[in-house]
């Protein structure tokens, strides 16, 4: 079927597939936005968001809790290092 004003075709989804799909996304999201939003108070209640120190490592320590979600609840314990090996300059 065709718009006739504005010459966009438009097609018929297929019943029923659409509404599921659609379901799956909008679960999807709703769990990343809970699976997220655990992180950050997991993160809080370690105490990264305190303090004006920042740095490398505890920037990254904050990301991966938050990213990590709710696996801090069960335990793991996310913790990055940043030592980068540099090379020295010559003398």
């Amino acid at each position: 079927m065709a718009c006739g004003r504005c010459g966009y075709q438009t097609v018929s989804p297929t019943p029923g597939r659409t509404l599921i799909q659609e379901a799956n996304v909008r679960v999807g999201a709703v769990i990343l936005t809970l699976w997220l939003i655990i992180g950050v108070v997991a993160a809080a209640q370690r105490g990264y968001f305190k303090g004006d120190d920042t740095n490398c490592a505890k920037t990254s320590n904050t990301l991966i809790t938050i990213a990590a979600g709710p696996l801090n609840y069960l335990g793991v314990n996310p913790q990055v290092e940043c030592n980068p090996e540099v090379p020295q300059p010559s003398k």
